[in-house]
């Protein structure tokens, strides 16, 4: 077998010291180039950065697909893997990706993005979260420029394939770390959003809540988390909640 072609990966980052280190242990010997777009870390976001051998790029925050694309364009070679500042690519990822890159032809590859509670250093059981194209070619695609929506457009004639082996999501530290994120978050998504009719956000500040917290919990299996799938479905639906009220306070504002 021919050995493989050289691998990007790249993320952005803003305050990640916490959980950055983790990130890149599990891509620095295995990647041929980290790049990292910083939109004004205060912590040790770049000295953890530039430890790890990556190529530290400062860039203001322009929404997270420009943000992407920006650091797609800070890529050296042509395939490429994108990360967040607190997911983990798994050893079975990597390996699945060493078997295949030498004969892939330029495509989409989607990979499972699965959460892990606070306190927990796997998955729950049956996990279910994203599965979103992570790994392509920059002949098959780019992340579009849209502020709140950060996934890969395809090129027309694209095939997409699907990898087995997954990317752990470290999301957040504790149950109240995820509460306070959701405020921040809720109003970037409302700043940045399209606006909707009163009437409808009326509709949804009672349905939202509800509708959010069964899909959460039943679809995407957090029913097989004990209490602390039932947890997170609960705040998680309560984020959807809290940003229909923001986006109806702004509506009857105009």
């Amino acid at each position: 077998m021919s050995a493989r072609p050289p691998i990007s990966v790249f993320l952005i980052t803003l305050n990640e010291g916490d959980r950055l280190g983790r990130t890149l242990s599990a891509v620095r010997d295995w990647a041929d180039e980290i790049i990292v777009v910083d939109s004004g870390s205060t912590d040790d976001t770049i000295a953890i950065a530039k430890a790890a051998g990556a190529k530290v790029f400062h860039h203001p925050f322009a929404g997270y697909g420009a943000q992407k694309r920006y650091a797609e364009d800070r890529c050296t070679y042509d395939w490429l893997l994108n990360i967040d500042a607190d997911e983990v690519v798994q050893p079975d990822l990597r390996d699945e990706i060493d078997a295949i890159l030498p004969d892939a032809k330029p495509a989409l590859f989607r990979i499972r993005i699965l959460n892990v509670y606070p306190g927990d250093i796997k998955p729950r059981p049956f996990a279910d979260d994203y599965n979103v194209v992570r790994f392509y070619h920059k002949a098959a695609g780019r992340y579009r420029d849209h502020p709140l929506y950060d996934r890969v457009v395809g090129q027309q004639d694209a095939s997409e394939v699907q990898l087995n082996g997954p990317i752990y999501h470290y999301s957040f530290s504790s149950w109240g770390a995820l509460v306070q994120k959701i405020d921040p978050l809720t109003t970037f998504q409302v700043q940045a959003g399209k606006d909707k009719s009163q009437w409808s956000l009326r509709v949804r500040l009672i349905t939202e809540m509800p509708m959010q917290f069964i899909k959460v919990w039943v679809f995407r299996r957090h029913i097989f988390g004990g209490w602390k799938g039932f947890v997170f479905s609960v705040i998680s639906a309560f984020g959807r909640w809290l940003r229909i009220a923001k986006m109806l306070a702004k509506a009857t504002d105009r």
